[in-house]
Order: C-alpha cells, then sequence, then structure tokens
C-alpha cells in the first residue's frame, strides 16, 4: 500500500502469549514503521497506531482498544483505518481501530497528538506479524493469523461490520473452536476434540458418563464437568450448542423458579452467557439464552434473554443453540429518543426453530467471559450452582454468528459440524 494515502487493514488474530508487544501488520520504512496493528503488553490493549514521520526522532499516534486484558486463543478480528478525508488538508487526517467490527473510540486526529506528522509513504513491504523499530526488526507475534486484508481507501464502519463476519457470498462464515463429545468420556474428562489448544472438561461432584457412554448424567444438585474459558471472543460473534435430555421426574421436584444451567461461560459471580432450563410454573419448563455484563464493582450493567417460545420437552434429546451476532442490529424501544441502531443481538433456537425475540434480546456490551466454563451448573445472582437435571451428548461452539439455515446444516444431529 501506499501509506501516504488513505488505507485500511485487517486480520483475524489469535494471541498466545500477552508477555511481551506482539504485531500483526505494519510496514516500514527507514527508521520505523508507518503503521503497526498490534498487541500492547504494557497497555493491555489492541492498538492500531501511526508514526508522525520516519526519523529516528518520531512521535506515535495511538488508536487504543476499549477493554484490556484481551482473551488468549480466541479468533478476534482487528482493523485499521487511516484516513486522508481524500485531500491534501493534513490537519484533518485520522486514524481509528476496529475490534470485531466495533469502533474504538472515537477517530484520532494525527496532528492533534503530533503537531509534527507528515503522511508519509513507507518504502518496504507489508509484513506479517513484526515490526520495525529503531531500524531493526521484532515484536513478533506469537499465535494465528487468517485472512489478512488490505484496501488503499478507508472501509466504512457498516464495511468493517460485514468483513467481520468473514461472509461469502454475503453468507456469515464461521470456525468450529471447542467441541465436548460425552461419547468419547472417561470417569473423569469429557474430551476435547477440535485441533485447537482448548482443554478437556473435567467432571466434579457426581457427574459420568451413563451405562453405554453417550452422554453424560448430571444429578440436578452436585454434578456438573468444566474447564478454564473463554474459548470465544464474546465481543465478537459467536454460536454455542449442546444436545440436551432434562429428566421430568427430578424437575418435577424443583420448586418454581428453578433455572438449571446447561452450558455457560462465568464472568465473576454471574454467567456472561448460558444456555438455560427453567420452571416458570409448576410442570412449566422454558429453554433460555442469555448474555450477561458487570461493572467493576461486579453488579450487573446490562443483560439480555430470549426465551423459548414453547414449552421445553422432557424426557428426549433436544439440540439447544444460542446465538450471539454482535453485528445485527435493533433499535431500542425503550427509548423513543433513540434513532441511531445499536448493534449485538441474541437468538435462541429449539431445533430448527428460531424463537421469537424482542429488544430484550438486544446486547452491546464488549465486555468477555472469564473463568469457568461448565455444562451442568452456572452463576447467577451472584450464586453458583443452577445444577442441570438431566443428560448431556456435547457442547459445541464456533465462533461467529449462525444463520438458521446453517443452523439446520450444520448444528443438528446427523448434520456435522461444517
Amino acid at each position: 500500500m501506499n501509506t501516504k494515502d488513505s488505507f485500511t487493514v485487517s486480520a483475524w488474530v489469535q494471541l498466545s502469549n500477552p508477555s511481551a508487544t506482539r504485531v500483526v501488520l505494519t510496514e516500514p520504512g527507514t527508521n520505523g514503521s508507518a503503521f503497526a496493528l498490534y498487541y500492547s503488553s504494557s497497555g493491555k490493549q489492541w492498538i492500531f497506531n501511526r508514526t508522525d514521520r520516519d526519523q529516528a526522532v518520531h512521535t506515535f499516534v495511538r488508536s487504543v482498544a476499549d477493554q484490556v486484558n484481551p482473551p488468549l486463543n480466541v479468533w478476534t478480528h482487528l482493523t485499521g483505518v487511516f484516513d486522508t478525508k481524500g485531500d491534501a488538508d493534513k490537519s484533518n487526517d485520522t486514524i481509528q481501530l476496529f475490534v470485531n467490527g466495533r469502533p474504538q473510540g472515537q477517530p484520532v486526529v494525527l496532528i492533534k497528538s503530533a503537531p509534527a506528522y507528515e503522511p508519509w509513504t513507507a518504502n518496504e513491504g507489508l509484513q506479517m506479524g513484526r515490526s520495525k523499530v529503531s531500524g531493526k526488526y521484532g515484536e513478533n507475534f506469537f499465535g494465528l493469523l487468517d485472512e489478512v486484508a488490505v484496501w488503499q481507501r478507508p472501509l466504512t464502519g457498516d464495511e468493517i461490520a460485514k468483513e467481520a463476519q468473514a461472509a461469502v457470498d454475503d453468507v456469515p462464515t464461521n470456525e468450529l473452536v471447542a467441541q465436548w463429545d460425552a461419547a468419547g468420556a472417561t470417569a473423569t474428562v469429557i474430551p476435547e476434540t477440535t485441533a485447537y489448544p482448548v482443554a478437556s472438561m473435567k467432571l466434579a461432584g457426581g457427574a459420568a458418563p451413563n451405562a453405554d457412554q453417550s452422554a453424560v448424567v448430571l444429578n440436578g444438585t452436585t454434578g456438573y464437568a468444566s474447564m478454564t474459558g473463554p474459548v470465544v471472543d464474546e465481543s465478537g460473534s459467536f454460536t454455542v450448542s449442546a444436545s440436551v435430555e432434562v429428566d421430568s421426574e427430578a424437575l418435577a421436584a424443583k420448586p418454581v423458579g428453578y433455572t438449571g444451567q446447561v452450558a455457560g461461560q462465568r464472568t465473576g459471580n454471574e454467567s456472561a452467557w448460558a444456555l438455560w432450563i427453567t420452571k416458570p410454573a409448576a410442570g412449566t419448563y422454558q429453554w433460555k439464552f442469555t448474555r450477561t455484563a458487570l461493572g467493576p464493582d461486579g453488579k450487573v450493567t446490562q443483560s439480555a434473554e430470549v426465551p423459548g417460545g414453547d414449552l421445553a420437552e422432557t424426557d428426549t434429546w433436544v439440540q439447544v443453540t444460542g446465538v450471539f451476532d454482535a453485528q445485527e442490529a435493533w433499535d431500542d424501544t425503550s427509548d423513543p429518543s433513540k434513532t441511531v441502531p445499536r448493534y449485538g443481538k441474541l437468538h435462541l433456537y429449539v431445533g430448527d426453530f428460531d424463537q421469537p425475540s424482542d429488544a430484550s434480546s438486544g446486547f452491546t456490551s464488549a465486555q468477555p467471559g472469564s473463568g469457568e466454563l461448565a455444562m451442568g451448573r452456572g452463576a447467577k445472582g451472584g450464586t453458583t450452582g443452577n445444577y442441570l437435571a438431566g443428560s448431556l451428548e456435547g457442547l459445541r461452539i464456533w465462533t461467529g454468528a449462525m444463520t438458521a439455515n446453517q443452523v439446520s446444516f450444520q448444528v443438528q444431529p446427523g448434520s456435522g459440524t461444517g
């Protein structure tokens, strides 16, 4: 690219080691790099920067991610935009970072941070996984890079959101990043079967394979399986699906208001996302997919849910799938004064069927979960428990938001994982 003119760079990245600065993309000159898209070990954030000039002494101008401590070993989409506004006036040149299709802060005006700024052209080729500092290469990336793309123009926000979908022929793609299949379970673990560095789930509290080793049985009081997550960047789109059979006799003994977690990722004393079976009334059971964000004080700052439209079936296998589409727009009907669409929406599928949703399914927080990823128990209302009464055949998680057709063909039993 000509780094003197407007451009956009993007890549899917999976960071494995945050102990040093890890550069995704740069294009160097004689003394340094015209720009860098990278992880900062000091700030513990993703950053897109620009240097004010190609001299031994130069100034860095940075557009910085909103969130610190991004999750490791998960796919994240990064985009950096340099925009000259198509004119020769350097006073309006800006840079901006996007993470998973979301703008991070406002565009940064270069000359305000670096009065000596001059747009300049790098004289070396595009570098993937390293940068040039003081004339020497280093700051190598540690992890996976994929789908690197560059444009000699500034992409719009809508174009970047679409790019984060990795769409092919306008259909968003997805990647299976974790799968725990109870058919391979032992007395102590459910193995994880993808090529990604994801751990097995440990069985605890009396959870155990059934007689023919096709499922793990959970007693509804102490049994569960867990590992340390997350396995997806929850500020981006993802899909999670479990094959579950709930025990009608055990559910009948549960009080009204009972909530059992099928699977979920914990954050603090809540489940950041979760699939649930609930008992809103005697003899009545309902599936739910939820998301929750917490503030620095550990209190809930945002929540969203999609309940099942029909009563949940018991004593039979049901495929329950939750989808979070980070790029899907929705209107906030709670405040008529808001005219700009908000982005991020949940969907719940029971079998092939997309359950009805409304504004309560909108979720805008970019906060990632951390800690326990579990089947059979979760955290809700500040308390860990919510044990599932039933059996699980397995759990799968994908980066990317599936469409209804993709759920039908990739998720449903006998369809394969795609």
